[in-house]
C-alpha cells in the first residue's frame, strides 16, 4: 500500500512505496526551531521508497549529531516535509507526520534528544527517553 501526503498548500506531494520503519519525537534543538518550540514527530522511511513531486527548498546543516542533515521544504508555504542524512551514517528519512494525508500510519514510540527539551516539554507517559540521539543511553523522564 502506498502512503501519500503534502504540504499546507498543496505545491508538494510524495508517494511512499514502503512502510514506515517507526515514528519518533525530536527535541533537538533544529527541531524545535523548525516546530516554533516544539519536538518534530518524524515518520521513518526507507529513502528510496519516497517521491517527492512540486519545488522545495533545500537546506543543509550540521546537526547536534554531527551529521550533515538536509531538511526539505515547500517553496510556496514554507512547510518542512523531511529530513535525511546526507553525511553521516545511513539513517532512515525522516518524513514529518503531520504531512501524511493519514498521520495514524504509525504513532510515535520513543523521544529522542530529550536532554535538549525545555523543563516544560510535554513527554507522554511511559515512553522511552533517549538523552541524544537514536543510539544514545536513556534518560530519566522529565515528567
Amino acid at each position: 500500500m502506498a502512503h501519500t501526503g503534502g504540504c499546507l498548500c498543496g505545491a508538494v506531494r510524495f508517494t511512499i512505496d514502503a512502510e514506515p520503519q517507526g515514528a519518533r519525537f525530536c527535541w533537538c534543538r533544529d527541531c524545535q526551531r523548525i516546530a516554533s518550540g516544539m519536538a518534530t514527530v518524524n515518520v521513518l522511511f526507507d529513502e528510496e521508497a519516497v517521491t517527492y513531486s512540486g519545488e522545495m527548498t533545500l537546506l543543509r546543516l550540521v546537526a547536534d549529531s554531527g551529521n550533515t542533515v538536509e531538511r526539505g521544504f515547500c517553496k510556496v508555504c514554507g512547510a518542512q516535509m523531511f529530513s535525511r542524512t546526507v553525511v553521516g551514517p545511513k539513517q532512515p528519512m525522516r518524513v514529518r507526520a503531520g504531512t501524511l494525508d493519514d498521520p495514524e500510519i504509525c504513532p510515535p514510540s520513543m523521544i529522542i534528544w530529550g536532554a535538549s527539551a525545555p523543563s516544560w516539554a510535554p513527554f507522554p507517559p511511559g515512553m522511552p527517553v533517549l538523552e541524544a540521539g537514536p543510539n544514545s543511553a536513556p534518560m530519566a523522564s522529565k515528567a
